[in-house]
């Protein structure tokens, strides 16, 4: 068990996260578990295999291929997984919640997570071990939890932070399906596609311009490989950068006028979204693409 510490007074909870949001808009969160880890910046090619649950988590698509709130299907009706099992860690009740009752969700910026993101992306949440490599780079993705009990779920990830090897943290209602009340909760976990909840969603830092531009990809079905944009500042794509919560940036801007940006999946698939400049300018813009990963 980890002692995890809000303000000065010591909390019993195997994930501790760390809150630095005054200085960066966002800050670094975990919730309190001790689950199952994840891996590499991009998770590999799609697998087989099983897990049920609810929960949810311009556009040309090109590349690989469920509606509803709950479990991502293939033609099978199995949830579609990527890259390898992750093993050896348990689930725990954070809690993770978009009110952030205890911890501030590192993927979010500073005032949360915006109302019409939670509502597509669901409250069957996950926050992430914080020694997965490239982390951040999961931010929006889904996992797929089997318990040793044999229940499961698909659950969104909007945070992570420090816990046991391989180990999340869940919200209330990820809880209450996982949990049988046994201990240790072991569990395996997988990157996988999210359920179908809308269209793909671009939320704009409040300090983007033309001149440094910086933005979240919210409600994607694939976890993303790569965010790339062309536009006045970029006549080829040029690829954005991931940050510690999550935000893909252009350092020297998109420049000011129309620009498309491409998203890309870790199973090949790619969205492209053209949008005007808005009158109003970038900053704190939430941009709605015109659908999302099959």
């Amino acid at each position: 068990m980890v002692l995890r510490w809000k303000g000065m007074r010591a909390e019993s909870s195997p994930l501790r996260r760390s809150l630095f949001v005054a200085t960066l808009l966002v800050g670094c969160g975990g919730g309190g578990g001790a689950p199952s880890g994840a891996g590499g910046s991009a998770p590999g090619s799609a697998g087989g295999g099983a897990a049920g649950s609810t929960g949810a988590a311009g556009s040309t698509t090109s590349g690989a291929a469920g509606s509803g709130v709950g479990l991502a299907s293939g033609g099978s009706g199995a949830t579609v997984l990527y890259g390898q099992a992750y093993t050896g860690g348990q689930f725990h009740l954070g809690p993770v919640d978009w009110a952030e009752t205890q911890w501030h969700n590192a993927c979010a910026p500073a005032t949360k997570y915006a109302p019409a993101i939670q509502q597509a992306e669901g409250t069957l949440l996950a926050g992430l071990w914080n020694g997965i490599a490239n982390v951040a780079g999961y931010c929006d993705a889904c996992i797929a939890v089997t318990t040793a009990m044999g229940k499961s779920a698909v659950l969104r990830v909007v945070t992570y932070g420090d816990t046991t090897s391989n180990s999340i943290d869940v919200s209330p209602d990820a809880y209450a399906i996982l949990n049988s009340g046994e201990y240790p909760r072991a569990m395996t976990w997988q990157f996988a596609k999210c359920p179908d909840t809308g269209k793909i969603v671009y939320e704009f830092q409040t300090g983007s311009s033309e001149w440094w531009t910086s933005l979240w990809v919210r409600n994607a079905r694939v976890p993303i490989s790569k965010v790339e944009v062309q536009s006045p500042n970029h006549a080829a794509y040029f690829a954005l950068t991931r940050g510690s919560d999550g935000t893909l940036t252009d350092g020297g801007g998109f420049g000011n006028g129309s620009f498309t940006i491409r998203v890309s999946g870790v199973d090949g698939q790619q969205i492209t979204d053209t949008f005007a400049w808005p009158s109003a300018g970038i900053a704190g813009q939430t941009l709605t693409g015109q659908g999302n990963f099959q």
